[in-house]
């Protein structure tokens, strides 16, 4: 019997971090991947193109709507809906954007395990609504999956290390490499 892992998108960035890990997880025979855009970016103009370029296929589920931007509690409360209906193994997130801390919120409150890739990124600006989108990620993370070894450090200093800290590499470059 397959596991379902969802894996989170929602805005531009996390198009490109998102391909080399759904692509694994594409391959992987126990899994199935269920790629959820929360609507973040909500215009298809922001996403369609993108998708198509990086050869990603179409989300399975889309979360938002098609003329407004959704706020951070519209994204908690449609990805705990749809977390609640599906009921997935465990929850993927990339990066720092909205769609990210909410769906990490949203599967923690869920009871749903959490992976964050690129864990332990920090800026030192905690002025920048990023910043804390990461930080707060890691916190309700149970699996840290690691781009640097700078991110380790800013983790143990965080009193988060051991198992479930994982030096993995960059997805970035994953990306990049693939598409050069």
């Amino acid at each position: 019997m397959s596991k379902r892992v969802a894996l989170v998108v929602g805005a531009r960035p996390n198009y490109f971090k998102a391909k080399p890990v759904l692509a694994r997880l594409d391959a992987h025979p126990e899994l199935e991947p269920i790629l959820v855009h929360t609507g973040q970016h909500y215009d298809p103009s922001l996403y369609e193109e993108l998708f198509a370029q990086l050869d990603l296929r179409a989300p399975d589920v889309y979360l938002g709507e098609t003329d407004r931007r959704l706020s951070v509690p519209d994204m908690i409360q449609a990805f705990a809906a749809w977390l609640e209906e599906a009921e997935p193994a465990a929850v993927a997130v990339v990066g720092d954007v909205d769609s990210t801390v909410s769906s990490a919120l949203a599967s923690y409150y869920g009871n749903t395990p959490v992976a964050h890739i690129e864990a332990g990124l920090r800026s030192g600006d905690r002025s920048m609504p990023e910043e804390i989108n990461r930080i707060v990620t890691d916190a309700v993370s149970g699996l840290l999956l690691v781009s640097d070894p700078a991110g380790v450090e800013n983790l143990a200093k965080e009193g988060r290390s051991g198992d479930d800290v994982i030096l993995v590499g960059n997805v970035m470059i994953d990306t990049l490499l693939e598409r050069l």
